[in-house]
């Protein structure tokens, strides 16, 4: 489940340093170079996310979110023994575990290879070995309606330039009235700065603006580059692409929960939502 520059404050440091980054631009992006950009990031960063965060997301468990909603107890995906799933943008494929252990027949895709790596490991260390493809996800190299399911935990969506391109591929593979369920960083997030303390309470960036986040080297290439989009562009993209919305779930911040993941802190979490949670299904 990656995340928005959300690492621990000492790996970030470390992949940024090891990329160059010296600055941050905001900056209109096109789908090369910010292709470039997170394929280099992630394969960077997939050794210090994993060792930050491998353990709350656990070897083979299904967690949609930093306040730890998990798939066993919402149920989001409906019963998926027998049916094909894909998980897009799958990091190390928990997930993708996770609903092989529930019975059902899945598949995870990476933009990055690092992450395929940890990805094969967990494999390897869980005994429950699913498929992996390393694929963008505006080019999801599967055949039409060759799947039951789809579903992205903090996968892929924040990292490329049209979302219509992503939800448009996913519904070519999902046969009909099949269900896309996807979880990312709530839009109004946006508007704060990326601190879990007092700091990220204040207002800094316009809602309404779009333009990409985008961190750069001496020579202003990206480094990383984070699309920014309002709950409204989700689902006018959603309905573009023949996908009907069902439910819009925003976790509260649950009691007892203290861990602090990047941006995402008790602090923040008991006064705003942090993710977005969009259940969806194919016309």
């Amino acid at each position: 489940m990656p995340e928005p520059a959300a690492s621990s404050a000492d790996a970030t440091a470390s992949t940024e340093q090891r990329l160059g980054t010296t600055g941050v631009a905001h900056r209109d992006v096109g789908g090369a170079e910010a292709e470039s950009a997170n394929l280099a990031w992630w394969d960077t960063d997939a050794d210090d996310y994993h060792a930050t965060h491998g353990e709350f997301l656990g070897d083979a468990d299904f967690v949609w979110c930093p306040e730890g909603v998990c798939e066993e107890d919402a149920r989001l995906l409906g019963d998926v023994r027998g049916r094909r799933v894909l998980e897009v943008g799958c990091g190390q494929a928990a997930c993708s575990r996770w609903l092989a252990a529930a019975g059902a027949d899945a598949v995870g895709t990476d933009l990055s290879a690092g992450m395929l790596r940890h990805a094969r490991a967990g494999n390897d260390r869980t005994g429950v070995s699913v498929p992996l493809v390393q694929a963008n996800a505006e080019r999801l190299p599967f055949s039409d309606s060759s799947f039951d399911v789809a579903c992205s935990a903090f996968g892929a969506l924040p990292f490329v330039p049209s979302l219509e391109t992503v939800f448009a591929e996913v519904r070519r593979v999902l046969r009909p009235g099949t269900p896309w369920v996807f979880s990312v960083t709530h839009p109004m997030r946006w508007i704060f700065p990326d601190d879990p303390g007092p700091q990220g309470l204040t207002v800094t960036q316009p809602y309404f603006d779009r333009t990409p986040y985008v961190e750069v080297d001496d020579g202003g290439a990206a480094t990383y580059v984070e699309y920014h989009r309002t709950v409204g562009d989700y689902v006018r993209a959603l309905a573009a692409t023949g996908f009907a919305l069902e439910d819009l779930l925003e976790p509260e911040w649950p009691a007892g929960h203290t861990r602090t993941w990047g941006q995402w802190s008790p602090l923040r979490g008991r006064l705003f939502p942090g993710t977005a949670i969009f259940r969806t299904r194919r016309g």
